[in-house]
């Protein structure tokens, strides 16, 4: 009897683990087999952590609740932290201010950016964002660049930096030819900004006062930028969206209680995975992955929407040989080789999965993960496809996906006044 449909149902409605006593007799036995030829080759079993699961039940357990070092599986737990803190659909809002009037072409003031967070300011969004104040008639301002809270720019923090950066973005008569190819990645019809500033870079932790606003800025929604992170297991891109949500412990604590597992078995140190200090048990990262699907199926999303899909994406998923769509997140270091995922299967449903792999050869620990995974499907065979469970629901305009998308630009035609609360950095 195919049990998709009640499995499927089951993990909804389980947020903790309740697992049964008696494991799945052949994912045992594969999965042994498996750890036997890891171990003739001279990797000790200790260091090899599997976990497989379904609903509530365990199937297939080896260190599975031993923290190993877990490479880019950390992102799972920065997705997950993310996902708590906001909405799918969340965008992050950069707010640009001046402190006089424009004139003739002339920003007869400052120019103020106050940031919100965006993990995910690069250069695209910066030329747009600078057409968008040509678009407003500012060809020059006289006064200075002013950067307020929490703005970065290509992951980079430090003012002078981003401010060099910006004004680069704003004034296409100061490209270079890397500024022309970003430009052309966009769009080679899209506007070039000709906004010069004729004034430094300062920056302030304090609103600056009696401002007019000009414009909101809005970032990429936030599962487009999971999926990203995901996808191109970004660390500069999840260690900006881990301090947005309040740093590493704020990420592991988050996690944990959302995934119903023991905090020590999340034992990270970044939002990204760099370093083999950041841990965590192969149970802990199935858990996560389970809670994440809870939390955007209540959007009507679901996992896809935030990791690659074997047989779809690029990125990290782009090279790996299982034989159904599967959506994954892989991890490495130099003696790691992580995979975690949700296996569509007929007659298990959706089987959870988690393997840590701890030696020197990680190519082969990767061709290895993929046979067991599609050994896997051939005993249980695989789901009818398309699978809900890996088919991506995220609905957004597609123009507004694009990076560089001036829509995500909004003019404040009527030159109204920003109040203290809009001119400030907003805490979460």
């Amino acid at each position: 009897m195919h049990q998709t449909s009640r499995a499927t149902l089951v993990w909804q409605r389980n947020t903790h683990f309740v697992l049964p006593t008696q494991p799945d007799t052949t994912a045992l036995q594969t999965v042994d087999e498996f750890l036997k030829l890891w171990t003739s080759r001279g990797w000790e079993r200790e260091q090899q952590g599997v976990w497989l699961q379904t609903g509530p039940s365990l199937l297939a357990d080896n260190q599975g609740r031993t923290p190993l070092p877990a490479a880019s599986l950390t992102k799972v737990a920065t997705t997950l932290a993310a996902l708590k803190t906001w909405e799918p659909d969340y965008q992050f809002e950069t707010v640009i201010g001046t402190t006089g009037p424009i004139v003739n072409g002339e920003l007869q003031g400052d120019l103020v950016i106050t940031g919100g967070d965006d993990p995910f300011f690069v250069w695209e969004e910066a030329i747009a964002l600078g057409n968008a104040l040509h678009q407003l008639g500012i060809l020059r301002v006289t006064g200075h660049l002013i950067l307020v809270g929490n703005f970065s720019m290509n992951y980079e923090s430090d003012p002078a930096q981003v401010g060099q950066w910006l004004k680069q973005s704003f004034n296409s008569a100061e490209w270079d030819g890397a500024m022309e190819a970003r430009h052309q990645r966009i769009s080679p019809v899209v506007p070039r900004p000709l906004v010069a500033i004729a004034g430094g870079v300062k920056t302030t932790v304090t609103p600056v006062p009696n401002q007019t606003l000009l414009l909101r800025h809005q970032s990429l929604p936030l599962a487009k930028l999971l999926h990203h992170m995901n996808t191109y297991s970004s660390n500069a891109l999840s260690e900006a969206i881990a301090d947005a949500v309040g740093g590493a412990e704020v990420v592991r604590t988050t996690a944990a209680q959302a995934a119903g597992v023991p905090l020590d078995e999340i034992l990270i140190t970044n939002g990204s995975g760099l370093g083999a200090e950041n841990r965590i048990s192969p149970r802990a990262a199935v858990a996560m992955l389970m809670a994440i699907q809870r939390e955007i199926n209540s959007h009507n999303l679901n996992l896809a929407d935030v990791f690659p899909v074997i047989g779809r994406d690029k990125g990290t998923a782009e090279d790996r040989k299982v034989s159904v769509p599967t959506a994954i997140k892989t991890g490495t270091l130099w003696d790691v080789s992580a995979l975690a995922g949700v296996l569509p299967t007929r007659d298990r449903g959706l089987v959870w999965f988690a393997i840590i792999n701890r030696g020197g050869d990680i190519e082969n620990f990767r061709d290895q993960q993929d046979r067991l995974l599609n050994q896997l499907i051939h005993q249980w065979g695989a789901a009818p496809n398309p699978t809900p469970a890996v088919t991506p629901q995220f609905s957004f305009n597609p123009e507004l996906l694009k990076l560089g998308a001036p829509g995500r630009n909004q003019p404040n035609r009527d030159r109204t006044p920003l109040n203290s609360a809009e001119s400030s950095p907003q805490p979460l």
